[in-house]
């Protein structure tokens, strides 16, 4: 399983999906730059899940927020005290380790310390380790000319917070009426001590959450409601049923403030793994902001004159570990006949859904004598859909290509063409060519866009 991740991260860097950030400096760890096929596919993703969460309900709005946010939120919300992760030190080679790393499937960090107390470091060798200690995960800033303890601010952590500092307003300017939801797709950051699995776990990611407030009696039902809802939409994306799970966090990991907790979960290469979390949060964040603030932030219901402080339901899902999901998900080898003497060898095809497939339809030309009206077709797609032209190497090498990155449909147009007013249309999945009128090949892809139909 770990060769299908070296695959995988392999694809994404030789066909410009993902690099690792200042590369030419050796790169820095936990940062990573998406390339030209890597931003079409991110954004149609989130495309995806702003049409899924907001554009298609009339109960959720929508906020952008700045990534540094008042300092007295971080301490409000918990996280200046509290978002810390238990990290040791190698004292010869000066690695650095989270505790669960080093001590898997303990639960308790007492037994965890010593369990680690008579361990040797797994780098080195012979290092004796630190005992844990706390790390606070926020990166810190100075906002203004001095650097001093006036000055510090944070890079936010999470998207959510600015959603409840924002409630007051977002629900005054918009007339909604409770329930309702807030959503926000945007960048936060933490200063994870052990970055690891590619784009699972960076330091800079990119987070698409959405707050559904509710009266509190009601909050039961709507957890249950918002499960289903984030669990099907992984299933829309094409994600095989049997590669997602949903698991119920037990009572020892909630939160203080948590009535329940459910996590979407795909297996990917080293195991099961958490994509989204829904999460039942009670009025918490709220009235932290309240207190701390000063500031109203209840809810008065004219149908019950009724006065409250909202439940929060909240979705937060990550788009770069969404994006790894995508990718895991749709490679696929196989063997396809690639030679006149009928000799096979391994074709690699990502099996994308339409929908987020960073180029919808390639267009060739079988001859760079045809190049004119190619050009002329594929500008004229595309106004529809996400197009390339390609003309560089043998008509095999180009479908392999765009095979490799996941496009549904390569169109040939050969001399042929010229006569019938036909091209060849391949459908990535099953490979089967159909012959298709110009005039009709715009209707055609329309019609054949869902994943049932790439499969035949």
């Amino acid at each position: 399983m770990a060769d299908l991740m070296e695959k995988i991260v392999s694809l994404a860097k030789r066909r410009g999906f993902i690099f690792q950030s200042s590369e030419i400096y050796g790169g820095i760890n936990g940062f990573w730059d998406y390339g030209p096929l890597g931003v079409e596919m991110k954004k149609k993703l989130k495309d995806s899940w702003w049409k899924s969460v907001v554009q298609m309900r009339d109960n959720v709005v929508g906020l952008d927020t700045s990534i540094v946010a008042h300092p007295q939120t971080w301490i409000a919300s918990g996280h200046v005290s509290n978002f810390s992760d238990p990290m040791v030190d190698c004292k010869k080679c000066k690695r650095r380790f989270r505790d669960d790393e080093l001590v898997k499937d303990e639960e308790d960090p007492k037994i965890r310390a010593e369990k680690i107390a008579a361990m040797k470091c797994p780098n080195c060798g012979d290092g004796e380790l630190t005992a844990p200690r706390l790390f606070n995960l926020m990166f810190k800033t100075f906002v203004g000319p001095m650097e001093d303890a006036s000055a510090v601010a944070y890079l936010r952590p999470e998207t959510c917070q600015s959603i409840f500092t924002q409630f007051k307003n977002v629900q005054i300017t918009s007339r909604q009426k409770i329930p309702f939801g807030i959503a926000q797709i945007g960048k936060s950051f933490r200063n994870e001590i052990t970055p690891r699995n590619f784009i699972f776990r960076s330091r800079e990611f990119e987070q698409m959450e959405m707050e559904f407030f509710v009266h509190p009696n009601e909050s039961d039902k709507w957890y249950e409601f918002w499960i289903q809802e984030r669990f099907q939409w992984f299933q829309s994306l094409g994600v095989k049923k049997e590669n997602l799970r949903l698991r119920p966090h037990r009572a020892d990991e909630l939160a203080h403030y948590a009535k329940g907790c459910t996590d979407v979960e795909f297996k990917f290469p080293w195991g099961f793994a958490e994509l989204e979390g829904i999460a039942n949060r009670g009025n918490y964040d709220l009235t932290q902001h309240l207190t701390h603030s000063g500031k109203d932030l209840s809810y008065f219901s004219e149908e019950t004159k009724e006065k409250f402080v909202p439940a929060v339901v909240e979705t937060s899902v990550g788009v770069d570990r969404t994006f790894l999901t995508l990718l895991c998900d749709a490679y696929h080898e196989d063997e396809a006949p690639t030679t006149e003497e009928g000799e096979n060898e391994k074709r690699v095809v990502l099996r994308l859904s339409p929908e987020v497939a960073p180029i919808m339809v390639a267009l060739f030309p079988l001859s760079k004598k045809l190049s004119e009206p190619v050009h002329k077709l594929e500008h004229s797609l595309r106004k529809h859909f996400s197009t390339d032209f390609d003309e560089s190497g043998s008509i095999g090498k180009r479908y392999r290509r765009h095979d490799e990155i996941g496009t549904p449909f390569g169109v040939t147009y050969d001399f042929d063409s010229e006569k019938d007013q036909k091209v060849t249309v391949r459908h990535r999945d099953t490979m089967k060519q159909e012959r298709v009128a110009i005039d009709q090949l715009l209707r055609y892809v329309s019609d054949n866009v869902t994943s049932d139909n790439l499969k035949g």
